[in-house]
Protein backbone atom coordinates (compact mmCIF):
# COMPACT_ATOMS: atom_id res chain seq x y z
CA UNK A 1 0.00 0.00 0.00
CA UNK A 2 2.77 2.45 0.82
CA UNK A 3 4.09 1.91 -3.01
CA UNK A 4 0.76 2.83 -4.22
CA UNK A 5 1.13 5.80 -2.40
CA UNK A 6 4.25 6.72 -3.22
CA UNK A 7 3.54 6.06 -6.85
CA UNK A 8 0.35 8.25 -6.65
CA UNK A 9 1.92 11.04 -4.80
CA UNK A 10 4.48 11.70 -7.73
CA UNK A 11 1.89 11.35 -10.33
CA UNK A 12 -0.53 13.93 -9.11
CA UNK A 13 2.09 15.80 -7.22
CA UNK A 14 0.16 15.20 -3.75
CA UNK A 15 2.15 16.53 -1.11
CA UNK A 16 3.19 14.33 1.96
CA UNK A 17 1.51 14.30 5.13
CA UNK A 18 5.36 15.95 6.52
CA UNK A 19 4.64 18.59 4.05
CA UNK A 20 1.23 19.27 5.06
CA UNK A 21 1.66 19.48 8.64
CA UNK A 22 4.46 21.58 8.05
CA UNK A 23 1.94 24.13 5.91
CA UNK A 24 -1.25 23.67 8.52
CA UNK A 25 1.21 25.14 10.89
CA UNK A 26 2.59 28.07 8.71
CA UNK A 27 -0.65 28.69 7.56
CA UNK A 28 -0.70 30.51 11.41
CA UNK A 29 1.72 32.84 10.56
CA UNK A 30 1.27 33.68 7.46
CA UNK A 31 -0.95 33.80 4.17
CA UNK A 32 -0.01 30.48 2.06
CA UNK A 33 0.52 31.34 -1.81
CA UNK A 34 -2.55 29.75 -4.16
CA UNK A 35 -0.68 26.80 -5.01
CA UNK A 36 0.40 25.74 -1.15
CA UNK A 37 -3.17 26.42 -0.34
CA UNK A 38 -4.95 24.19 -2.86
CA UNK A 39 -2.01 20.93 -2.65
CA UNK A 40 -2.67 21.29 1.10
CA UNK A 41 -6.27 21.49 0.70
CA UNK A 42 -6.00 18.24 -2.03
CA UNK A 43 -4.32 16.38 0.85
CA UNK A 44 -6.76 17.12 3.50
CA UNK A 45 -9.66 15.99 1.44
CA UNK A 46 -7.58 12.40 1.06
CA UNK A 47 -6.14 12.03 4.16
CA UNK A 48 -8.48 11.56 7.55
CA UNK A 49 -4.69 11.40 9.73
CA UNK A 50 -3.87 15.13 8.30
CA UNK A 51 -7.53 16.27 8.92
CA UNK A 52 -7.11 15.54 12.35
CA UNK A 53 -4.13 16.88 12.70
CA UNK A 54 -5.68 20.23 11.11
CA UNK A 55 -8.42 19.79 13.26
CA UNK A 56 -6.29 19.37 16.36
CA UNK A 57 -4.22 23.09 15.55
CA UNK A 58 -7.46 24.50 14.96
CA UNK A 59 -8.39 23.56 18.48
CA UNK A 60 -5.38 24.91 19.94
CA UNK A 61 -5.20 28.38 18.20
CA UNK A 62 -8.84 28.48 19.25
CA UNK A 63 -7.70 28.07 23.34
CA UNK A 64 -4.61 30.55 22.69
CA UNK A 65 -7.20 33.19 21.38
CA UNK A 66 -9.23 32.37 24.42
CA UNK A 67 -6.62 32.24 27.12
CA UNK A 68 -6.38 35.39 28.96
CA UNK A 69 -3.52 37.73 28.17
CA UNK A 70 -0.93 38.96 31.08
Amino acid sequence: MLAVALVWREVTGMKSCREVHRLVIEAQDRKLGFAERLSMRVHLILCATCRRFDAQMELLRQAIRRFPGD
